[in-house]
């Protein structure tokens, strides 16, 4: 699998988005357009007046901001070399795509600042544990479960928090695991410790799950929003359809594997 650099369910930053074959991945702003493109071929340039070069501002990552790509790929690698593994042994991958990204620059000042933290490499890597964030989107529920205990199993990491919102579903209807784990790979670490630690949040969730979540994140950026208690509402309803939707698909499946005797 080809993986390149992208991630919350987190619309707010370039990404990897799936393609169409299962396990694949392209650029997120490709698969829109190039949003996200240089300016170089529309007629803009980067100037310089006076001969005095603009100021670059420092990346709120320091001297880790090369190392969080470096620990999204090998953990997409680990993720894909697995998702292999299962193929082989049934049929068909574990999951049916990934998502990964490093936060973008923005993003991470913004979050700094809405925590009420200092914006520094300290904070970003540290207090805050989403910088490098995976998103797994499985076509059943115990796909999830699958990919949760191996996760915990893998010598490559260490998982340091859960949150279940599957079982224990958010009241507006959101469902997903999310799991923070620390990860060691071949990089510099914010304590200049090389091989590195760094935090990665994954989220896992179903297809219909993602579904649901791409358009509640919309509304959730929209103002003045008409009827927004019935729309609210009727999210709610549509989670509860769609997971039951993942439930009977997940049935089917399991009557399909007992007629086969796997």
């Amino acid at each position: 699998m080809n993986i390149v650099g992208y991630m919350k369910g987190n619309r707010e930053n370039g990404a990897v988005q799936s393609g169409t074959a299962q396990g694949s991945t392209v650029p997120r702003d490709a698969a829109q357009g190039g949003a996200a493109q240089s300016n170089a071929g529309q007629g803009s340039a980067a100037r310089v007046d006076d001969g005095v070069a603009p100021a670059v501002e420092e990346s709120i990552y320091g001297a880790c901001a090369a190392s969080l790509p470096v620990v999204m790929n090998q953990v997409t690698e680990e993720l894909a070399s697995y998702n292999a593994e299962v193929k082989k042994a049934y049929g068909d991958g574990i999951y049916e795509h990934i998502l990964a990204r490093v936060k973008s620059e923005d993003s991470m000042r913004e979050k700094c600042h809405r925590k009420g933290l200092p914006e520094s490499a300290e904070s970003a890597l540290i207090e805050i544990t989403d910088a490098i964030g995976i998103r797994i989107v499985t076509r059943f529920i115990d796909d999830i479960y699958e990919l949760v205990e191996h996760i915990r199993q893998v010598s490559w990491c260490r998982v340091v928090t859960e949150k279940d919102y599957i079982r224990h579903v958010k009241p507006n209807g959101y469902r997903s695991y999310h799991m923070i784990i620390e990860v060691t790979a071949p990089a510099v670490d914010i304590r200049g410790d090389n091989p590195g630690r760094f935090f990665v949040e994954i989220q896992l969730r179903t297809l219909a799950m993602d579904s649901w979540a791409s358009l509640e994140h919309q509304l959730k950026y929209k103002q003045n929003i008409a009827n927004q208690e019935l729309i609210v509402s009727e999210l709610k309803r549509c989670a509860d359809e769609l997971n039951a939707c993942d439930l009977s698909m997940q049935t089917i499946r399991k009557l399909i594997r007992e007629g086969d005797g796997e």
